[in-house]
């Protein structure tokens, strides 16, 4: 797992699959809001002209020297939400994330965010 600490040392890093096939580059980390885990990272993909920012989970994933390694197929990473090189991610967009990747979404007694960008 990657410590949101060590978001700078890890950004601009490919990202890769579990086959090793790139899906793009380490943009940020997102906290879970509850724990002040790492929880999603989002990856640049797209061409370089049309870029944007996917979301992936880091459950699972692994560092390398010059990568970082999840635990999703590059197909579905491609196909996750995603937001503008310059965008910020809605509250109300935060389910369909986690509803993308078959996961959990539970928000904060008071009705938090779950994941917090650092």
């Amino acid at each position: 797992m990657i410590h949101a600490a060590d978001v700078r040392e890890w950004r601009n890093r490919d990202v890769i699959d579990l086959k090793g096939h790139k899906i793009g580059v380490l943009e940020s980390i997102y906290v879970n809001t509850a724990t002040d885990e790492s929880a999603m990272a989002t990856v640049r993909i797209g061409l370089p002209t049309r870029q944007r920012l996917a979301f992936v989970p880091l459950d699972d994933a692994v560092l390398g020297p010059d990568y970082v390694r999840v635990a999703y197929a590059k197909a579905l990473v491609k196909k996750a939400p995603s937001v503008g090189m310059d965008d910020i991610l809605p509250a109300e967009e935060e389910e369909a994330i986690f509803q993308h990747y078959d996961m959990t979404y539970q928000t904060g007694a008071n009705g938090e965010r779950q994941l917090a960008r650092r």
